[in-house]
């Protein structure tokens, strides 16, 4: 059969103009869809429906609100996720962008948190705010891969956040009492929850987690809102009980110690300094490292770490009774990170224990000249001298260390022709700008060297080709653990470099050295594994052990030696002092006799907490830190 000129074509042109028929019905059943007007129980559905079911998602980004929140704490959670978008509501006029708006806080918080919480080991917390820039300085190096979890609830938050624009419902500007009416309701509703959560009764009766020392339990038990909330309370410490600067004084005035401002103390020196070889007018030159993230991580184990090779050979010889040694475990406040916590320890004599729960001080609290032992050992004669190898800024500590005492801070831009571990100024460059500040200073005139590194700085992903060496641990791979050791035993060795030095010089020395923290709980997770645990679910005893850390005290004359000592952040630099035969402040007395009462204290060790001697302790660091004037 002869098919008619031209048919194919013409069948070919049908063909094409019914499927552009069927793509633009499809098109058209999309755009539809797209723009439907939705009905008006679905609007209301997703506007009371949708923040509830933000709040579990977000909670789902690092824990299960069904199992850990309390219910009476996921109601609250839920009406001021619930009372924020009427009061978003009520601003806009527009139920999508109050809802958008929500969603769009709801995802940025809740990735924030996850990264908080696997990087320090804690949630985000009210005065987080004040150290963006610190966080924004060290962001660049930590892995922000997301495991397949977290990204499948965020694109359900963003899958939320394409559905809200059904939502439709509209209150115009000419309704300005219903507008005002919604938002004054919303803020009152804000408001009572926030008082609820802030009042030690109505917690007790809501049975919420009040214990600010576990914030992460406490943000899992109570949700993030309610949380944050209870939190924002502690941006400004209370008075202790009892407490007048009268009490305070005369708290200090018990001790027969030196005052913060004595001018005519150096001339009397010598008779205070009989520790050494022999007697001298001239105290003792006192360096202080505080070693980023330095551990040994040994004290988790109840056996010797399967190590291929030793990780800290120097100190743990040190730790054999050395000569002119004292050493031993220091507990600190912090895992994982906040370093300025630790140095806030040590250079005050103060303890974060009387402090809220992930509170700065370097930020929040330390606005005026603030007593420490810089400024002391400034008073006594010394000069005083801050280095840190990386940014000034961090943790403001450049605004920080006059108010301290200290004249001259040296940041990474002084660290002239310095060498780096995984692009991080290294521990031995450290020690040679101690060399170097020691050589340069007025013969004669003691120095004050505080020196906060940065090598061990976390992540330790063994990414950097420059590290040299490679400490491993029998039974596991984990890279971190072994990028981590092998650090530590580069800190020892600088450690070992800087004590060699001042073997041979006359100056009388003494020398400082201890860990800010322990590292992360990623790199402490395959020991924990070793013995048959995890970090989720440890003992107090077992979790108190991550807050541990080594501790040196050694001088180049004669002290008494001591070994296996406990000690906290808090009492080290008295206990330094008492050792160097340097003459105490009347605060630092008055810790050499408390620590007799309670010998540790610190987030971790709370066990005096309510006593005569907790009290009056707090009162005195509350006056030393906010009420000090200068004066006795």
């Amino acid at each position: 059969m002869a098919v008619p000129a031209g048919y194919g074509n013409e069948n070919g042109k049908l063909r094409k103009q019914a499927m552009q028929e069927e793509s633009r019905k499809e098109k058209n059943f999309i755009k539809r869809i797209y723009h439907a007007e939705a009905p008006k129980w679905l609007k209301y559905a997703i506007l009371f429906g949708y923040p509830v079911l933000l709040f579990y998602i977000t909670a789902f980004m690092t824990y299960n609100p069904f199992v850990r929140t309390r219910w009476r704490a996921q109601i609250l959670n839920l009406l001021l996720f619930e009372a924020f978008v009427w009061l978003l509501l009520a601003i806009t006029g527009s139920a999508v962008i109050a809802l958008r708006t929500e969603t769009i806080l709801g995802i940025a918080l809740s990735i924030a948190n996850y990264y908080v919480i696997s990087f320090r080991g804690s949630p985000v917390v009210p005065w987080d705010l004040l150290s963006l820039g610190t966080a924004a300085s060290v962001a660049g190096g930590y892995d922000y891969t997301l495991p397949p979890r977290q990204i499948a609830l965020i694109l359900l938050m963003l899958f939320l956040a394409f559905t809200e624009r059904y939502a439709k419902i509209h209150i115009s500007r000419k309704k300005i009492l219903l507008r005002a009416g919604s938002a004054v309701i919303s803020i009152a509703c804000m408001a009572g929850i926030g008082w609820m959560v802030q009042d030690d009764a109505m917690v007790s009766e809501l049975q919420l987690y009040p214990f600010l020392f576990t914030p992460t339990v406490m943000y899992e038990r109570n949700g993030f809102a309610v949380t944050f909330l209870m939190d924002i309370q502690y941006l400004k410490v209370e008075k202790p009980e009892g407490y007048s600067v009268e009490k305070a004084k005369k708290l200090l005035e018990k001790e027969d110690g030196l005052e913060w401002t004595a001018s005519d103390q150096r001339n009397n020196v010598g008779e205070e300094f009989a520790n050494q070889k022999e007697t001298t007018d001239q105290l003792p030159n006192v360096i202080v490292i505080m070693d980023e993230a330095f551990s040994d991580l040994g004290v988790l184990s109840d056996e010797a770490l399967p190590v291929n090779e030793d990780y800290m050979p120097f100190i743990h010889s040190l730790q054999q009774r050395a000569e002119n040694t004292q050493t031993g475990y220091l507990n600190v406040s912090v895992k994982g990170g906040n370093t300025a916590n630790t140095e806030f320890e040590f250079l005050t004599g103060d303890t974060m224990a009387f402090l809220p729960a992930g509170s700065i001080p370097y930020q929040q609290y330390i606005t005026k000249d603030t007593p420490s032992m810089a400024s002391y050992l400034k008073s006594l004669g010394y000069e005083t001298y801050a280095m840190h190898p990386y940014y000034a800024s961090g943790w403001n500590r450049d605004k920080i260390y006059p108010l301290l005492g200290f004249d001259s801070f040296y940041s990474s831009t002084d660290f002239y022709g310095s060498t780096y571990e995984r692009g991080y100024i290294d521990d031995s460059s450290c020690v040679d700008k101690i060399i170097e500040t020691y050589e340069k200073k007025d013969a004669g005139t003691p120095a004050f060297i505080f020196n906060v590194t940065m090598q061990n700085h976390s992540p330790y992903t063994d990414g950097y080709q420059n590290l040299q060496g490679n400490v491993t641990v029998d039974g596991t791979v984990s890279a971190q653990l072994s990028e981590y050791l092998t650090l530590v035993k580069l800190s020892d060795a600088a450690l070992e470099k800087l004590i060699d030095y001042f073997e041979t010089q006359d100056e009388p020395t003494v020398i400082v050295f201890f860990g800010d923290h322990q590292p992360t709980d990623a790199v402490v997770e395959p020991i924990w594994n070793l013995e048959g645990k995890s970090s989720s679910d440890l003992t107090e005893k077992e979790n108190q052990l991550r807050y541990k850390v080594p501790y040196v005290i050694w001088a180049n004359y004669d002290i008494d030696e001591a070994v296996n000592q406990e000690s906290s952040a808090n009492y080290l630099g008295t206990q330094m002092m008492e050792v160097a035969g340097i003459p105490l402040s009347d605060y630092q007395n008055y810790l050499l006799e408390q620590k007799k009462e309670m010998p540790l204290i610190s987030t971790q060790h709370t066990e005096a907490e309510g006593s005569d001697a907790w009290l009056n302790y707090q009162t005195l660091q509350y006056y030393l830190l906010f009420d000090w004037d200068g004066e006795k």
